[in-house]
């Protein structure tokens, strides 16, 4: 599993968000779909909210994906 670091500069970033900030995914739309259909892990469990605010030490992971947040 490939392991990429994101540093925010802000206290949060929406999970919606940071999957389409690092390329992860096309368009919005594709991230709801993948967030809802519970493809996107958030510390080790699914989750299905686009809105999930991440903070520093969070992890996410999407396919063969992990992504830190710094």
């Amino acid at each position: 599993m490939k392991t990429i670091q994101v540093k925010i500069h802000t206290e949060f970033i929406k999970l919606e968000a940071l999957l389409k900030f690092e390329g992860l995914v096309e368009t919005g739309g594709e991230a709801k779909e993948r967030i809802q259909a519970g493809e996107v892990g958030v510390n080790g469990e699914t989750c299905t909210m686009r809105g999930k605010k991440l903070r520093p030490g969070d992890v996410i992971t999407l396919d063969d994906l992990r992504v830190e947040v710094v």
